[in-house]
């Protein structure tokens, strides 16, 4: 399977990896080595690009970490042609970026790069027009940002089961030093 290069070889199917077979070997078109090819190993640790460059063999070894995150990409399609929807695995050196899915149907692309991102442990991103990455929720860190949900207590189905008096009670309050006797009779009543 050839993947990312200029014009994919195949038949009309998508170009897919799967994220729950790893390890996988693939070919992947490069515009920078010999042949315009490349092999790749892709393992959920670490991807190894083996490269041929004016006749000079390389292997190099890259940790799946040190990668940005699953990019999702949307390509107009030429002459009329459908787009065409690519999964890369990006890094910061484009030449070390990685091929995942390739398809003129954007039916299951969404499910395909969430299982990816999953899969690999790395950020969803999406490719701008302009060529950058961005992603497509606010974040703080690893936590996603997202709108602030209602107060559910005035206008919900669940308002008539739940007692209204909670609302205005107030914690309680513990003395700072609890009130302790200490040689008192016990009254037990008992019949």
């Amino acid at each position: 399977m050839l993947l990312g290069g200029a014009t994919p070889v195949g038949s009309s199917r998508a170009h897919r990896l799967d994220p729950l077979a790893l390890p996988v070997r693939f070919t992947a078109g490069d515009a920078g080595a010999d042949g315009w090819r490349r092999d790749v190993e892709l393992t959920r640790e670490r991807v190894v690009v083996h490269r041929a460059v004016r006749g000079i063999q390389m292997a190099v070894t890259v940790p799946v970490t040190a990668f940005l995150g699953v990019a999702l990409q949307l390509s107009p399609g030429e002459g009329g042609a459908p787009d065409l929807v690519t999964l890369t695995l990006e890094h910061r050196d484009r030449a070390l970026s990685v091929p995942l899915y390739a398809s003129h149907h954007r039916d299951d692309v969404a499910a395909e790069w969430q299982l990816w991102g999953r899969v690999l442990a790395l950020p969803l991103l999406v490719a701008t027009v302009e060529g950058g990455l961005r992603d497509p929720v606010k974040r703080i860190g690893l936590l996603a940002i997202g709108a602030v949900s209602p107060r559910r207590r005035r206008r919900s189905a669940v308002k008539a089961r739940r007692p209204s008096i909670m609302l205005r009670r107030r914690a309680a309050t513990l003395p700072s030093r609890p009130v302790v006797h200490r040689g008192e009779r016990e009254i037990i009543a008992r019949n």
